[in-house]
């Protein structure tokens, strides 16, 4: 009995790792994942960054980071032909309005919540684009959870008066990252 048990754990472990390699394979083949994937890091850490801070003064002091700290951190990553940003299908601010080329993959990833693995594609005009999903964590519950502190409730009120960015649960797609520039030769 400890035998077969042996077995089938072996072979359960070695066929998720086959599972595994194969999706890495397929995502690995698509053009400029890895340098997309290194120029959004940027942009996922400092967004992190500012929200922790914010969110350790106040969850209205969080939506004052992600207001204005996040539009100035992608500004400053958007340099050399590169565009970085983040939308939804859920927007809380009209200017997180995404790229043409980004929505369709946005809809994909919210038709099939089993691949939500990060895609990157070519586009028009010798240039990349690569999306990563966001998944609510329980952070983010603060400003976009199904039950808000009153203080919260208001201030977006106040800031978004058409606010569709609320009611997720941990686990569900908020949005995309996204990242565009320009193709090279060198591009992995």
């Amino acid at each position: 009995m400890i035998f077969v048990m042996r077995m089938l754990t072996t072979l359960i472990a070695t066929l998720a790792f086959l599972g595994a390699l194969l999706g890495t394979a397929a995502f690995a083949q698509q053009p400029g994942r890895d340098h997309g994937a290194g120029l959004l890091m940027p942009f996922k850490q400092n967004l992190q960054e500012a929200l922790r801070e914010g969110l350790s003064k106040s969850p209205v002091q969080a939506l004052s980071a992600c207001r204005v700290e996040a539009p100035k951190i992608a500004e400053g990553l958007s340099q050399e032909g590169i565009r970085v940003g983040r939308t939804s299908h859920r927007l809380r601010n009209p200017a997180n309005r995404s790229p043409e080329w980004v929505r369709p993959i946005l809809e994909a990833y919210l038709a099939n919540p089993s691949s939500r693995t990060p895609r990157s594609l070519s586009l028009p005009e010798g240039r990349t684009g690569y999306v990563e999903p966001i998944l609510m964590q329980s952070l983010c519950l603060t400003c976009h959870g199904q039950s808000l502190d009153s203080n919260v409730a208001a201030e977006l009120e106040r800031l978004y008066p058409e606010d569709e960015a609320v009611g997720f649960e941990v686990g569900e797609l908020r949005g995309v990252f996204w990242v565009e520039f320009p193709t090279t030769d060198d591009t992995p």
